[in-house]
Formats: structure tokens, sequence, C-alpha cells
């Protein structure tokens, strides 16, 4: 036990073990866990918002835009986010979520203060040091706050905090940055984070581990990372929803990072038309593909992971076609109904892949197998989308520099990875058919690691 730690006595354990999961604290945990990712995916993506702006103040091409807004967040995030991970995985979590928090948001704050390259980019380390630490240790959370049969649902909700988030990052940002500029946007959004990282420290308790998992009480240990790692890779159906998610993620939410950029060249709109605009897309159709999903997770035909993993291909595959056409588009109308038409799709996944990876794995590899999972969606998402798009556009452009139209050839490209992603959660559903134990509804292999 450390800090806080709840204390389930033996005499009374069942009983402290039901109230807890039937009370009203897990839905609060879950509330501010949401908040709390909310503002995480806010103020990372408030820079895309403010793209342009910046490379035209700045005096940028798009590969070194790319570089300093999304990579340099990234780099540091993967660098930080494992061994903060293995911590959540045996300290206080609760401790962990607090102090990230209150650091990317005081270093979003410090954004609106630079005045060049360098200074921007130290801002943005010091966001990927604070937000690695976050995601792993809230999902860590919440997994002992549910149970089993109830985590795909939970992780669902929780994911609610992304399009929430995206809302802020888009509309609040775009809104601000006409009024204040640039600079006001980053302020705005970094703020509340301050706010929330004490009413986290102050009000959410942390959870004894394993306590809904009774059939793996001995897994409440700290596990090594070597050995997360190990059992990870030796799992056919793991490895590929983790790939399918980095690949959702380089392909969805690569293209919605440069769609901002995109409208303002091609359709001479401001940030705030913009982000008012991509905005009603995230709250609308990113809440609602969420909430739907949420409930979905709840039948008794998503309680066996193959046809979770089949409905994914599915829906990532047909949702590749309009992220294509988008950038076909002659209208900045025509463009919008294109990414109403793909965005559910990169909602969807995140929740229910979450809560089987959360099911797959023993409790004490939780934080560890969530950090590896978000850390390789933002290498994809963060990293290769925002530098490799900027440098086909530079490429596409040639002497005459970035443009419209090099930026739409760039992006085209991306776009395709959206069936390489379909074809992972494909390949997920057939490892399941061969490896999956009998009766389990489809569970991996490594289910039976868990149990030993």
């Amino acid at each position: 036990m450390r800090g806080d730690e709840e204390v389930l006595p033996e005499t009374v354990a069942g009983a402290e073990v039901r109230a807890d999961r039937d009370g009203p604290r897990r839905w609060y945990v879950l509330g501010v866990m949401l908040l709390v990712y909310a503002i995480n995916i806010a103020d990372r993506y408030v820079v895309s918002t403010v793209l342009e702006p910046i490379r035209l103040e700045l005096h940028l091409s798009d590969a070194a835009v790319g570089l300093l807004t999304g990579a340099a967040l990234a780099l540091f995030y993967v660098t930080v986010s494992l061994p903060v991970s293995a911590l959540a995985d045996r300290g206080n979590r609760r401790n962990i979520v607090a102090v990230s928090l209150l650091l990317w948001s005081a270093m979003t704050v410090a954004c609106g203060f630079v005045r060049n390259f360098w200074q921007l980019l130290v801002a943005r380390i010091g966001v990927g040091v604070g937000e690695s630490g976050a995601t792993p240790a809230s999902t860590a959370l919440i997994g002992d706050r549910f149970r089993p049969a109830e985590r795909p649902m939970a992780m669902t909700v929780f994911t609610l905090g992304a399009p929430l988030g995206a809302w802020l990052g888009s509309d609040l940002a775009g809104r601000v940055a006409d009024a204040h500029g640039w600079r006001g946007a980053f302020l705005a959004l970094g703020a509340p984070g301050l706010v929330l990282g004490l009413v986290v420290f102050l009000t959410v308790r942390e959870p004894r581990r394993a306590a809904l998992d009774p059939e793996a009480p001995a897994q409440a240990e700290s596990i090594p990372l070597r050995r997360t790692l190990a059992r990870i890779w030796r799992n056919r159906a793991v490895m590929h929803l983790m790939a399918a998610g980095a690949l959702s993620a380089l392909w969805g939410w690569g293209l919605i990072w440069w769609a901002p950029a995109y409208f303002v060249r091609a359709f001479g709109l401001t940030v705030g038309q913009v982000g008012a605009s991509l905005g009603a897309a995230h709250l609308v159709a990113g809440a609602g593909v969420t909430l739907l999903a949420s409930w979905a997770m709840g039948l008794r035909v998503f309680r066996a992971s193959r046809n979770i993993l089949w409905t994914l291909a599915a829906l990532t595959a047909i949702s590749t076609v309009p992220s294509i056409l988008m950038l076909f588009a002659r209208t900045p109308v025509g463009a919008l109904a294109m990414i109403w038409a793909f965005l559910p799709a990169i909602y969807f996944y995140i929740g229910p892949s979450i809560g089987l990876l959360q099911n797959w794995v023993p409790p004490a590899m939780r934080a560890q197998t969530t950090a590896i999972s978000v850390l390789m969606g933002n290498v994809t998402n963060l990293v290769v989308a925002p530098v490799a798009v900027g440098v086909l556009s530079d490429a596409f452009a040639g002497v005459s520099g970035a443009s419209a139209s090099s930026l739409r050839w760039a992006m085209a490209v991306l776009a395709l990875t959206g069936f390489w992603a379909a074809w992972h959660y494909w390949a997920a559903a057939r490892a399941l058919r061969t490896d999956g134990t009998p009766g389990d509804g489809g569970r991996p292999s490594v289910d039976r690691d868990a149990a030993q």
C-alpha cells in the first residue's frame, strides 16, 4: 500500500469491493479522468489550429513547422512515457496524473509567451514530458474501478475526452486566436489545467490494485517493462491491435492535424472560421460516435473480441474513402462534409481498443501496455504525420514554396494508410480465431499467462 491507497480488510473484502465497484465514486473518478484527457487533447491540438499563423510569423517551411509543433512534443513523450508508466504500475497513479497535468498545462501557458523558434521548441518539449504520464495512469486508475466486462464501456466513456478536447483545441482556440492572436489561444487552453490538477490531487483516491480481478490476485505485483514487452511481442493479436491503433492515429489524426492549414490555404478561411467548423465536427460527430461506441460495447454481441475487431476493420476501411475525397473537394462545404464522414472512425476505435488491451494483460501490466500503445499512436500521429507530410509538401512544391496544392498531394499519400490500419484490425481478429482461449469470447493466449 502507498499513500492514500484504499484498504480492503480481508474480513470484509468482498463487501468493500462490491461497494467500490457499484458506488458513485467510480463514476466520479471516470468523470475527472475524462476531463484530464480532454485538456490533454486540447493542449496538444491547439497548435494544429494555429499552425499556419505560427509558420508565417516564424518564417518556417512545412517540414520545419511539422518538426517543431508535433515531433518535438512526441519525441520527448516517447522518451518519458515508458518509465513513467512503469512507475504507475507500482506507485501512486493519482499523484502521477496530477503532477503531469500541472506540468503540461504550465508549459502550454508558456507557449503563449515565446518569441522565437527555440523558445517554442522548449515549451513544446515540456508539454510532451508532462503529457507522457497522464493517459497510462488514468486508464490504470479506471481499470481498478470497473469489472473486466465493463472496462471496454468505461474506457469508451473516458475517450469522450478526445472529442471534447478536440473541440476546445479547434473552436475555442480558433476564436481566441482571431480575437487575440495565436499566443492568446495557448493561454486560454493552458490555464484550466492548472486548476484541474489541484482537483485531481485533492479529491481522487488511489484504489486498491486488482481488487476487481480476484481471478488473478498475484498479478498486482510489479512486472518489469522487459517482461511486459516480451508478453506483448509474442502475442499476435495484441501486436496487430496495437499496430492498427498506431496506423489509425497516423491516418485519421494525421489528416486532422494538417486540416486547418489546408483549409486556410485552399479556401482562404481564417483560423477562427476553420476552428469553428472543425470544432463542431469534433464535438457532434466525435462525441456522438463515442457515445454510440460506449453503448455498443455494452451489447452482448460485443462481448466477443472478434466482433469488436471486425467492426473496427470495416469502419476504418469504409471511412478511408471520404478521407481521400476531402482533399479533392472544390468547396469548403464539400471538404467539410467529407470530414464529417470519416471523422467518426478516428474516435470509435479508441475506447474499445484500450478496453481490449486492459482485459488482455495482467493488472500489473495495464499502465505499461497502455503507455506502449499510446506511444505508438503518438509516434505515428505527432512525429511521422507532421514531418512526413511537411517534407512531402515541400518536395511537391519545389522552389515555388509550400502551397495548397503541395499540401493536398502530401495529405493524399497519408490518407491511403487508412486501408493499412483496417487490415491490422482484420488480422487481429484472425489471430483470435487461431489463438483464442475456448469459450472466452476470443481472448488471446496472453490471458493464459495472466492466469498463471
